[in-house]
């Protein structure tokens, strides 16, 4: 990774409106969901953006993380025994968290960049999955979540309704109210547009 110097101006601005979108009250959540649904031994973050970067840097927790939602015999990442230390295997450990998180089904638009968690450059984006990630658990209620589920907003569902035939043909004699009344208010007297009234004396 290059080492890249403070930003100015534009680019400042950007930076640190990105910056101001991080939740602490969110981080200490996610945090507390990731212990309990791992296990104590992945250790506890420090305060602070920079202290939850450091504690998931290398992708080890993550993948253990997802890997926590899937039953045993099917778990999507490879945990390394030893965390890597070279930078590009740390990156590799963090896209294969996002792809596992991606076949749960946390959608694109939900889903940090590599260099984003990386370089901390939006920490708001890695909260952004994690909280997806944890809606999806809480919402597939499959036996793997684990924590207080009003940690995560449940994801809405399909309610699929089915109709006998003869509610069906009931349906197609009734007709909705956006397609007009034939009752109260009525044309009678009105011409076409443009044309003044014709009045006959």
């Amino acid at each position: 990774m290059a080492n890249k110097g403070p930003s100015y101006g534009m680019s400042r601005e950007v930076q640190s409106k990105i910056e101001k979108k991080y939740d602490e009250e969110l981080e200490e959540r996610l945090g507390g969901w990731i212990i309990v649904q791992c296990g104590p031994d992945v250790g506890r973050p420090d305060r602070g953006r920079l202290g939850f970067q450091v504690w998931l840097k290398n992708g080890v927790i993550l993948s253990k993380l997802v890997n926590s939602l899937y039953p045993d015999g099917s778990k999507p990442v490879k945990v390394p025994e030893n965390p890597p230390s070279m930078v590009f295997k740390q990156m590799e450990q963090v896209a294969q968290f996002l792809k596992a998180a991606e076949d749960y089904g946390v959608i694109k638009t939900d889903m940090f960049q590599t260099v984003d968690l990386f370089e901390g450059k939006d920490m708001a984006a890695v909260q952004r999955t994690l909280m997806a990630l944890g809606s999806l658990a809480v919402t597939k209620n499959d036996g793997h979540y684990r924590g207080d589920p009003n940690w995560f907003m449940k994801k809405a569902q399909e309610h699929k309704r089915e109709f006998t035939e003869s509610q069906l043909q009931e349906g197609k004699h009734v007709i909705g109210l956006q397609m007009g009344t034939n009752r109260g208010a009525s044309q009678a007297g009105m011409t076409g547009y443009g044309r003044p009234r014709q009045i006959i004396s």
